[in-house]
């Protein structure tokens, strides 16, 4: 079955009103391939702001929420506020959220659980360190991601999964197109065993870790690379070459 191309912006922790209305601007005037699902990941603060300006053919995402619909949670933001600002995703997971601000694959498990619960569709992210894939212990690593967030998914058409090597995170070093190929691949493998085939034929694979205008190409042309997820490039112009990497 086809799965349709799927191109997410992780903005992280970058942009102001005037250059983030900037690139709305460049994107809603470009022209893009009807074909791909594109979501920008914007600061939450700035979730109503891209809402407004980005055009209704691009979708927006969270780049985080907690695990319950509202309380004594200083700084947290629910899947409901999320929803309220008229915006339909969330990224769960990042390697930065996992690594940086020390989030647990559990926590990780039941934010996923709650946030599609609550009607949002998520991003959720799995990868190795260097030292974990160095140690040969890659497949360990993402299948363990994997079936935490996997035990806490319903539907799966609400779901995309987003490899990323966290040695390829804004290092500049990308996984080759063959070892892109090999993880999803595998991923794909495992959720044929652990969930269902017809859940591992539709589910989207997104590949995430330094992707440019230059790399998405060749990496667009793997059999189980379904689309990307973007960070400093989704800041740029060149983010319109990416989400045309199957044009």
């Amino acid at each position: 079955m086809s799965r349709k191309f799927f191109v997410g912006g992780n903005w992280k922790l970058n942009g102001d009103k005037k250059s983030l209305g900037e690139l709305a601007q460049t994107m809603n005037a470009a022209k893009v391939d009807p074909n791909v699902e594109v979501v920008c990941g914007a600061p939450s603060i700035y979730l109503d702001f891209a809402r407004s300006k980005l055009d209704a053919k691009f979708e927006v995402a969270a780049q985080n929420c907690y695990k319950v619909a509202k309380g004594a949670f200083t700084g947290e933001i629910s899947p409901a506020m999320i929803k309220d600002c008229g915006v339909n995703w969330v990224i769960l997971g990042h390697s930065e959220r996992r690594h940086v601000f020390g989030e647990s694959d559990e926590l990780i498990g039941q934010k996923t659980a709650h946030a599609l619960e609550s009607g949002l569709c998520v991003i959720a992210c799995i990868g190795e360190k260097l030292d974990e894939r160095e140690g040969g212990i890659t497949e360990k690593v993402v299948f363990a991601q994997t079936k935490v967030i996997a035990d806490n998914v319903k539907d799966w058409s609400k779901v995309v999964l987003a490899y990323e090597p966290v040695w390829a995170i804004g290092t500049g070093k990308t996984a080759s197109p063959q070892q892109a190929q090999e993880v999803h691949d595998k991923l794909r493998g495992w959720l044929k065993t652990n969930v269902s085939e017809a859940v591992a034929n539709s589910v989207r694979i997104i590949y995430g870790g330094s992707v440019t205008g230059a790399t998405c190409k060749e990496l667009a042309s793997q059999k189980d690379v379904d689309g990307f997820l973007v960070g400093g490039a989704s800041l740029k112009p060149e983010f319109i070459e990416i989400i045309n990497a199957k044009a």
